[in-house]
C-alpha cells in the first residue's frame, strides 16, 4: 500500500472517527467502524491499521 493521509474528525454525534485516505488516488482505504469518546481513542483504534 502507498502513502496514506489520515484524518481524525468528529460526527454528528460528537464522536470521534478516523479515516485513511490514499495520497496517489484520494480513494478511502480504510476508516473506523465506530466513534470513539475521544481523539487519543480513536488514535488508538486506528494504530491497529497502520497508524504511525
Amino acid at each position: 500500500m502507498g502513502t496514506l493521509k489520515w484524518v481524525f474528525y468528529q460526527d454528528s454525534a460528537e464522536k470521534w472517527r478516523w479515516r485513511a485516505t490514499s495520497v496517489e488516488n484520494g480513494k478511502i482505504v480504510g476508516a473506523a467502524t465506530q466513534g470513539f469518546s475521544s481523539r487519543q481513542k480513536a488514535v488508538e483504534n486506528a494504530r491497529h491499521f497502520g497508524y504511525k
